[in-house]
């Protein structure tokens, strides 16, 4: 079977001003990625997207009728579209405003203006979405692997899920918080725990602090995603005993070596 490559993908550009979009399209004709759709707006991306399905979405952060946020939100809720690739370019930095895109899973979030390495490593990660490879182990049966899933945001939790699957992990349970992920290990074993850091009742660090301490389980992996950026929350996280912190989006590549690492040592 022949391996897709970048010159193959098939892009739609949502992008309202046309010097952005001039700038962005010889970005991605340097990468030879020629087929290229252009939209102006959220609502003419969504009637485009009824009828033409592309490999990658790129959209910029302020669109003329609602936000990329809005944009990323309407198509992971509507089910023929749910796991279309989303890349954001924006010179937004604000974290807040940035948090929900990070949630609902994107391939990358690239700056204005961005380099090409950067595009490079966003494209090769849209081909790692579309054409998965099944992660190999020596110690565990992949398709055994036990997980537990923490993240209070849906969205996120499908995301995950769904990266997860692609890898060939199928056996996944799934918690809304840390309260709850503590009350299922309180019941059943698992081989991984993947949990988001910000959550209430029972935060990550937390949940962590509970399975090291509570339940007297210094060996089982546990592999936060967070969002967050403060060095001293972080350091705090990996005090209570993570195996290793995953940055948001939840790239398919980085995951898979933080899940060979935690797993095979």
């Amino acid at each position: 079977m022949e391996t897709l490559a970048i010159e193959d993908l098939a892009l739609l550009l949502v992008e309202p001003s046309t010097s952005q979009a001039k700038i962005i399209l010889n970005r991605l004709h340097e990468q030879g990625v020629d087929k290229v759709e252009i939209s102006r707006s959220g609502q003419e991306t969504l009637k485009l997207l009824s009828n033409f399905v592309p490999d990658l979405v790129i959209s910029s952060m302020y669109l003329p009728d609602m936000t990329a946020v809005d944009l990323l939100t309407k198509i992971r809720n509507d089910s023929s579209l749910h796991q279309l690739p989303f890349l954001l370019v924006s010179s937004e930095y604000h974290i807040d405003l940035l948090d929900p895109v990070r949630q609902a899973g994107v391939v990358a979030i690239l700056p204005k203006p961005f380099d090409s390495q950067d595009l490079t490593r966003a494209l090769k990660t849209t081909l790692q979405y579309i054409d998965p490879e099944e992660i190999q182990l020596e110690t565990y049966d992949i398709e055994n692997l036990r997980v537990l899933l923490v993240d209070d945001s849906r969205m996120a939790r499908k995301h995950i899920h769904r990266v997860l699957n692609n890898m060939g992990i199928e056996n996944i349970t799934e918690a809304k918080d840390g309260k709850e992920a503590a009350e299922i290990l309180s019941q059943q074993e698992f081989d991984l725990i993947i949990t988001d850091y910000n959550m209430p009742e029972m935060d990550g660090r937390e949940l962590t602090c509970f399975i090291r301490s509570e339940l007297n389980n210094p060996f089982l992996p546990i592999i936060m995603v967070t969002s967050e950026q403060n060095k001293a929350s972080l350091s705090s996280v990996q005090q209570a005993g993570v195996s290793a912190i995953c940055d948001k989006p939840f790239e398919p590549q980085n995951v898979k070596e933080l899940l060979y690492r935690c797993l095979e040592n």
